[in-house]
């Protein structure tokens, strides 16, 4: 069960053990007033902890208030951090610059990371002075390295769509809403986190060209933003057998066929534990490699994987372990 109410700080922390109460399980913060406001975070972890300790929370937290502290309290609950990921507006003379700190977040997000803390970005393009659609494609390219849990458009909730500029062309806007529908689709419905990076890596292609052909493979499909598809909707099963039909037509493209046999397992894999996470559904795969191979470390070079493992036809169950999602081979 969600909670989502419009309330004063006060209001909201004492409002939370009476939700949690009923049965509220999960509740989003969208008052991005406070994400700056450090006073009200180690607050609200004390209340959470304290009073709703099984309560999951989504709260919009700003990237330069993170630091070992923050960090370290926002551990002991169960949260997402939202963050806007958004460079700051500069006049040089009569024209605009938008300059973007990427040290800032790569340091923000290893120390996230390391914590294993869930963590989103909310990303926009367009609607800053200055930005163009190379730098747009700069920032989605620099946020997935970072490992994002998920990256949120708020464009598409409130359809703000910004107008054409003599910097960002109303042709580019339309690409860029496209390449940010199919990051939505691909990476945050198709909770791609896990493996994106390393299934990628053999194409030789950036994230934000990967997300460009998918915009147009799902617009052949007719699951595109112009046709008002949602990618929410789709079970997650669904959206996985999407993802595994454009990496196939992507690694025959690139002439890279002998390595789909192992992103076919390494996507199933993360998959089933995703479902067994989100939906509860435990289930049997069958994988061409040793599922105990196939989630090592080792994998996340995939050319190199294929050239050392042996082929090891599996039958695996995935269920929900003690802790976290299992697997046995059957």
């Amino acid at each position: 069960m969600k909670g989502d109410i419009s309330v004063s700080t006060s209001q909201l922390l004492s409002k939370l053990p009476e939700l949690y109460k009923d049965g509220v399980t999960e509740f989003s913060v969208h008052d991005r007033s406070l994400a700056a406001d450090k006073k009200f975070l180690f607050a609200l972890v004390e209340c959470v902890e304290s009073k709703c300790p099984g309560l999951f929370i989504s709260l919009p937290v700003d990237v330069s208030i993170l630091d070992s502290q923050i960090v370290s309290a926002l551990q002991r609950i169960y949260c997402s951090l939202e963050i806007r990921f958004a460079g700051k507006e500069k006049k040089e003379g009569d024209k605009a610059v938008l300059l973007f700190d990427k040290k800032l977040y790569a340091n923000k997000a290893a120390l996230l990371n390391n914590a294993g803390l869930v963590f989103g970005f909310d990303m926009e393009w367009g609607n800053q002075d200055g930005d163009t659609f190379k730098l747009f494609r700069d920032r989605l390219d620099f946020a997935i390295s970072l490992y994002p849990n998920h990256i949120d458009f708020p464009q598409f909730a409130f359809n703000l769509m910004p107008s054409g500029t003599g910097i960002y062309s109303s042709k580019d806007l339309d690409f860029s809403c496209g390449m940010a529908f199919a990051c939505r689709s691909f990476y945050t419905c198709g909770r791609a986190v896990p493996w994106f990076n390393s299934v990628i890596k053999p194409l030789k292609i950036t994230p934000s060209s990967f997300f460009a052909d998918f915009d147009e493979w799902q617009q052949c499909n007719n699951c595109s933003f112009i046709t008002d598809f949602v990618p929410e909707d789709m079970p997650h099963i669904e959206m996985e057998k999407m993802q595994l039909a454009f990496l196939k037509e992507k690694y025959e493209e690139k002439h890279k066929s002998s390595l789909f046999s192992a992103v076919t397992d390494i996507v199933r894999l993360n998959g089933a534990f995703s479902r067994v996470v989100e939906e509860g559904e435990e289930c049997v795969i069958e994988t061409s490699y040793n599922p105990d191979d196939l989630l090592s470390p080792y994998a996340s070079d995939i050319a190199k994987f294929c050239e050392n493992a042996c082929l090891e036809p599996c039958r695996v169950k995935i269920f929900a372990g003690e802790d976290s999602p299992d697997y046995k081979i059957l």
